[in-house]
């Protein structure tokens, strides 16, 4: 596809370049044309990076299209290619990110990569079709069956394993070198409110909402060295949501209208604008009121309690 993103709608003069100012920066799932990591790669980019890591698995000509982008702005950009989910491809990114950053890790990693579903009800039977044979039938359901879980088995790969595994290098880098680093985890508003159709995006976007503190947990006296967060965002307009974008069936309870890219980028600059320790171990949803010509954007931080009753 390319690059078709306006550069300059990522510039947001408010926060004069200090919300990533100086930082080196990598974002995961970063690649694609019109997604919400080229978006998150462009703002930081355009709002005081150092240096922007670029990474994709399959869509290396946007991904290095996005690179170009950033480099006529005179950013440092790279182009990182591996499969997050094979741990070997992953292991052997290191030494190249540390590398492109002039010897030292990343200050912020966004993790972002994560696939959608094309969407099945789940747990419900499949509709009979007239004078179809038992044995059609139940070879129909057994396909269904099969292709359904195949395809949320990739969703939850992509986005824990991932997420787990990009965690787990950095974090230990992090510490080794006593360098500090921020960690923010993309998640959906959908973890805590699930749509239909969507279980593995559903179930996959809430486990991310837990790695937070299963990672301080286990830095023990190191935690101070990794601050965590999740964020939460609506429906945003990408390649996955476009055949969405005209449809309040599927977004209206949430939001007037989907956003833009560059608008939730803008959210999230300005969340992130906060000091990392402020915003560590917690979980923020961002919220899009007013109409669909004169949206706001507010966030709001959602606890996760656990209760416990005598039975």
């Amino acid at each position: 596809m390319g690059y078709s993103a306006n550069y300059n709608q990522f510039k947001f003069p408010e926060h004069n370049g200090n919300t990533f100012g100086g930082k080196r920066v990598l974002i995961t799932g970063s690649g694609k044309d019109g997604g919400i990591g080229q978006a998150l790669a462009l703002a930081t980019a355009a709002n005081g990076a150092e240096a922007v890591g670029v990474h994709f698995h399959s869509s290396y000509r946007d991904g290095f299209d996005l690179v170009a982008a950033i480099r006529d702005q005179g950013v440092k950009a790279f182009a990182m290619q591996a499969d997050v989910t094979n741990t070997r491809d992953l292991w052997a990114s290191r030494s190249y990110v540390i590398e492109q950053m002039g010897g030292k890790g990343p200050d912020l990693i966004v993790c972002n990569s994560g696939l959608s579903e094309q969407g099945y009800r789940f747990g419900r039977a499949l509709p009979e079709i007239k004078d179809e044979s038992r044995g059609e039938r139940r070879a129909r359901v057994r396909r269904d069956f099969i292709d359904n879980l195949s395809e949320s088995s990739l969703v939850l790969n992509t986005k824990i394993d991932g997420f787990v595994a990009m965690t787990h290098l950095w974090a230990g880098e992090a510490v080794y070198h006593k360098q500090p680093l921020q960690l923010i985890y993309i998640s959906s508003m959908q973890a805590i409110e699930p749509g239909v159709s969507v279980p593995g995006y559903v179930v996959a976007n809430w486990a991310v909402l837990k790695l937070p503190e299963v990672l301080k947990v286990n830095l023990g006296r190191t935690a101070d060295m990794v601050n965590a967060s999740c964020l939460m965002l609506p429906f945003v307009r990408t390649g996955m949501t476009e055949a969405y974008a005209n449809n309040p069936n599927v977004f209206g309870r949430w939001q007037p209208r989907m956003l833009e890219p560059y608008e939730a980028a803008h959210g999230v600059t300005q969340l992130l604008g906060h000091k990392p320790e402020d915003l560590d171990l917690g979980h923020y949803k961002l919220a899009v009121a007013g109409t669909a010509e004169d949206i706001t954007l507010k966030w709001t931080q959602i606890m996760i309690d656990v209760s416990e009753r005598a039975l």
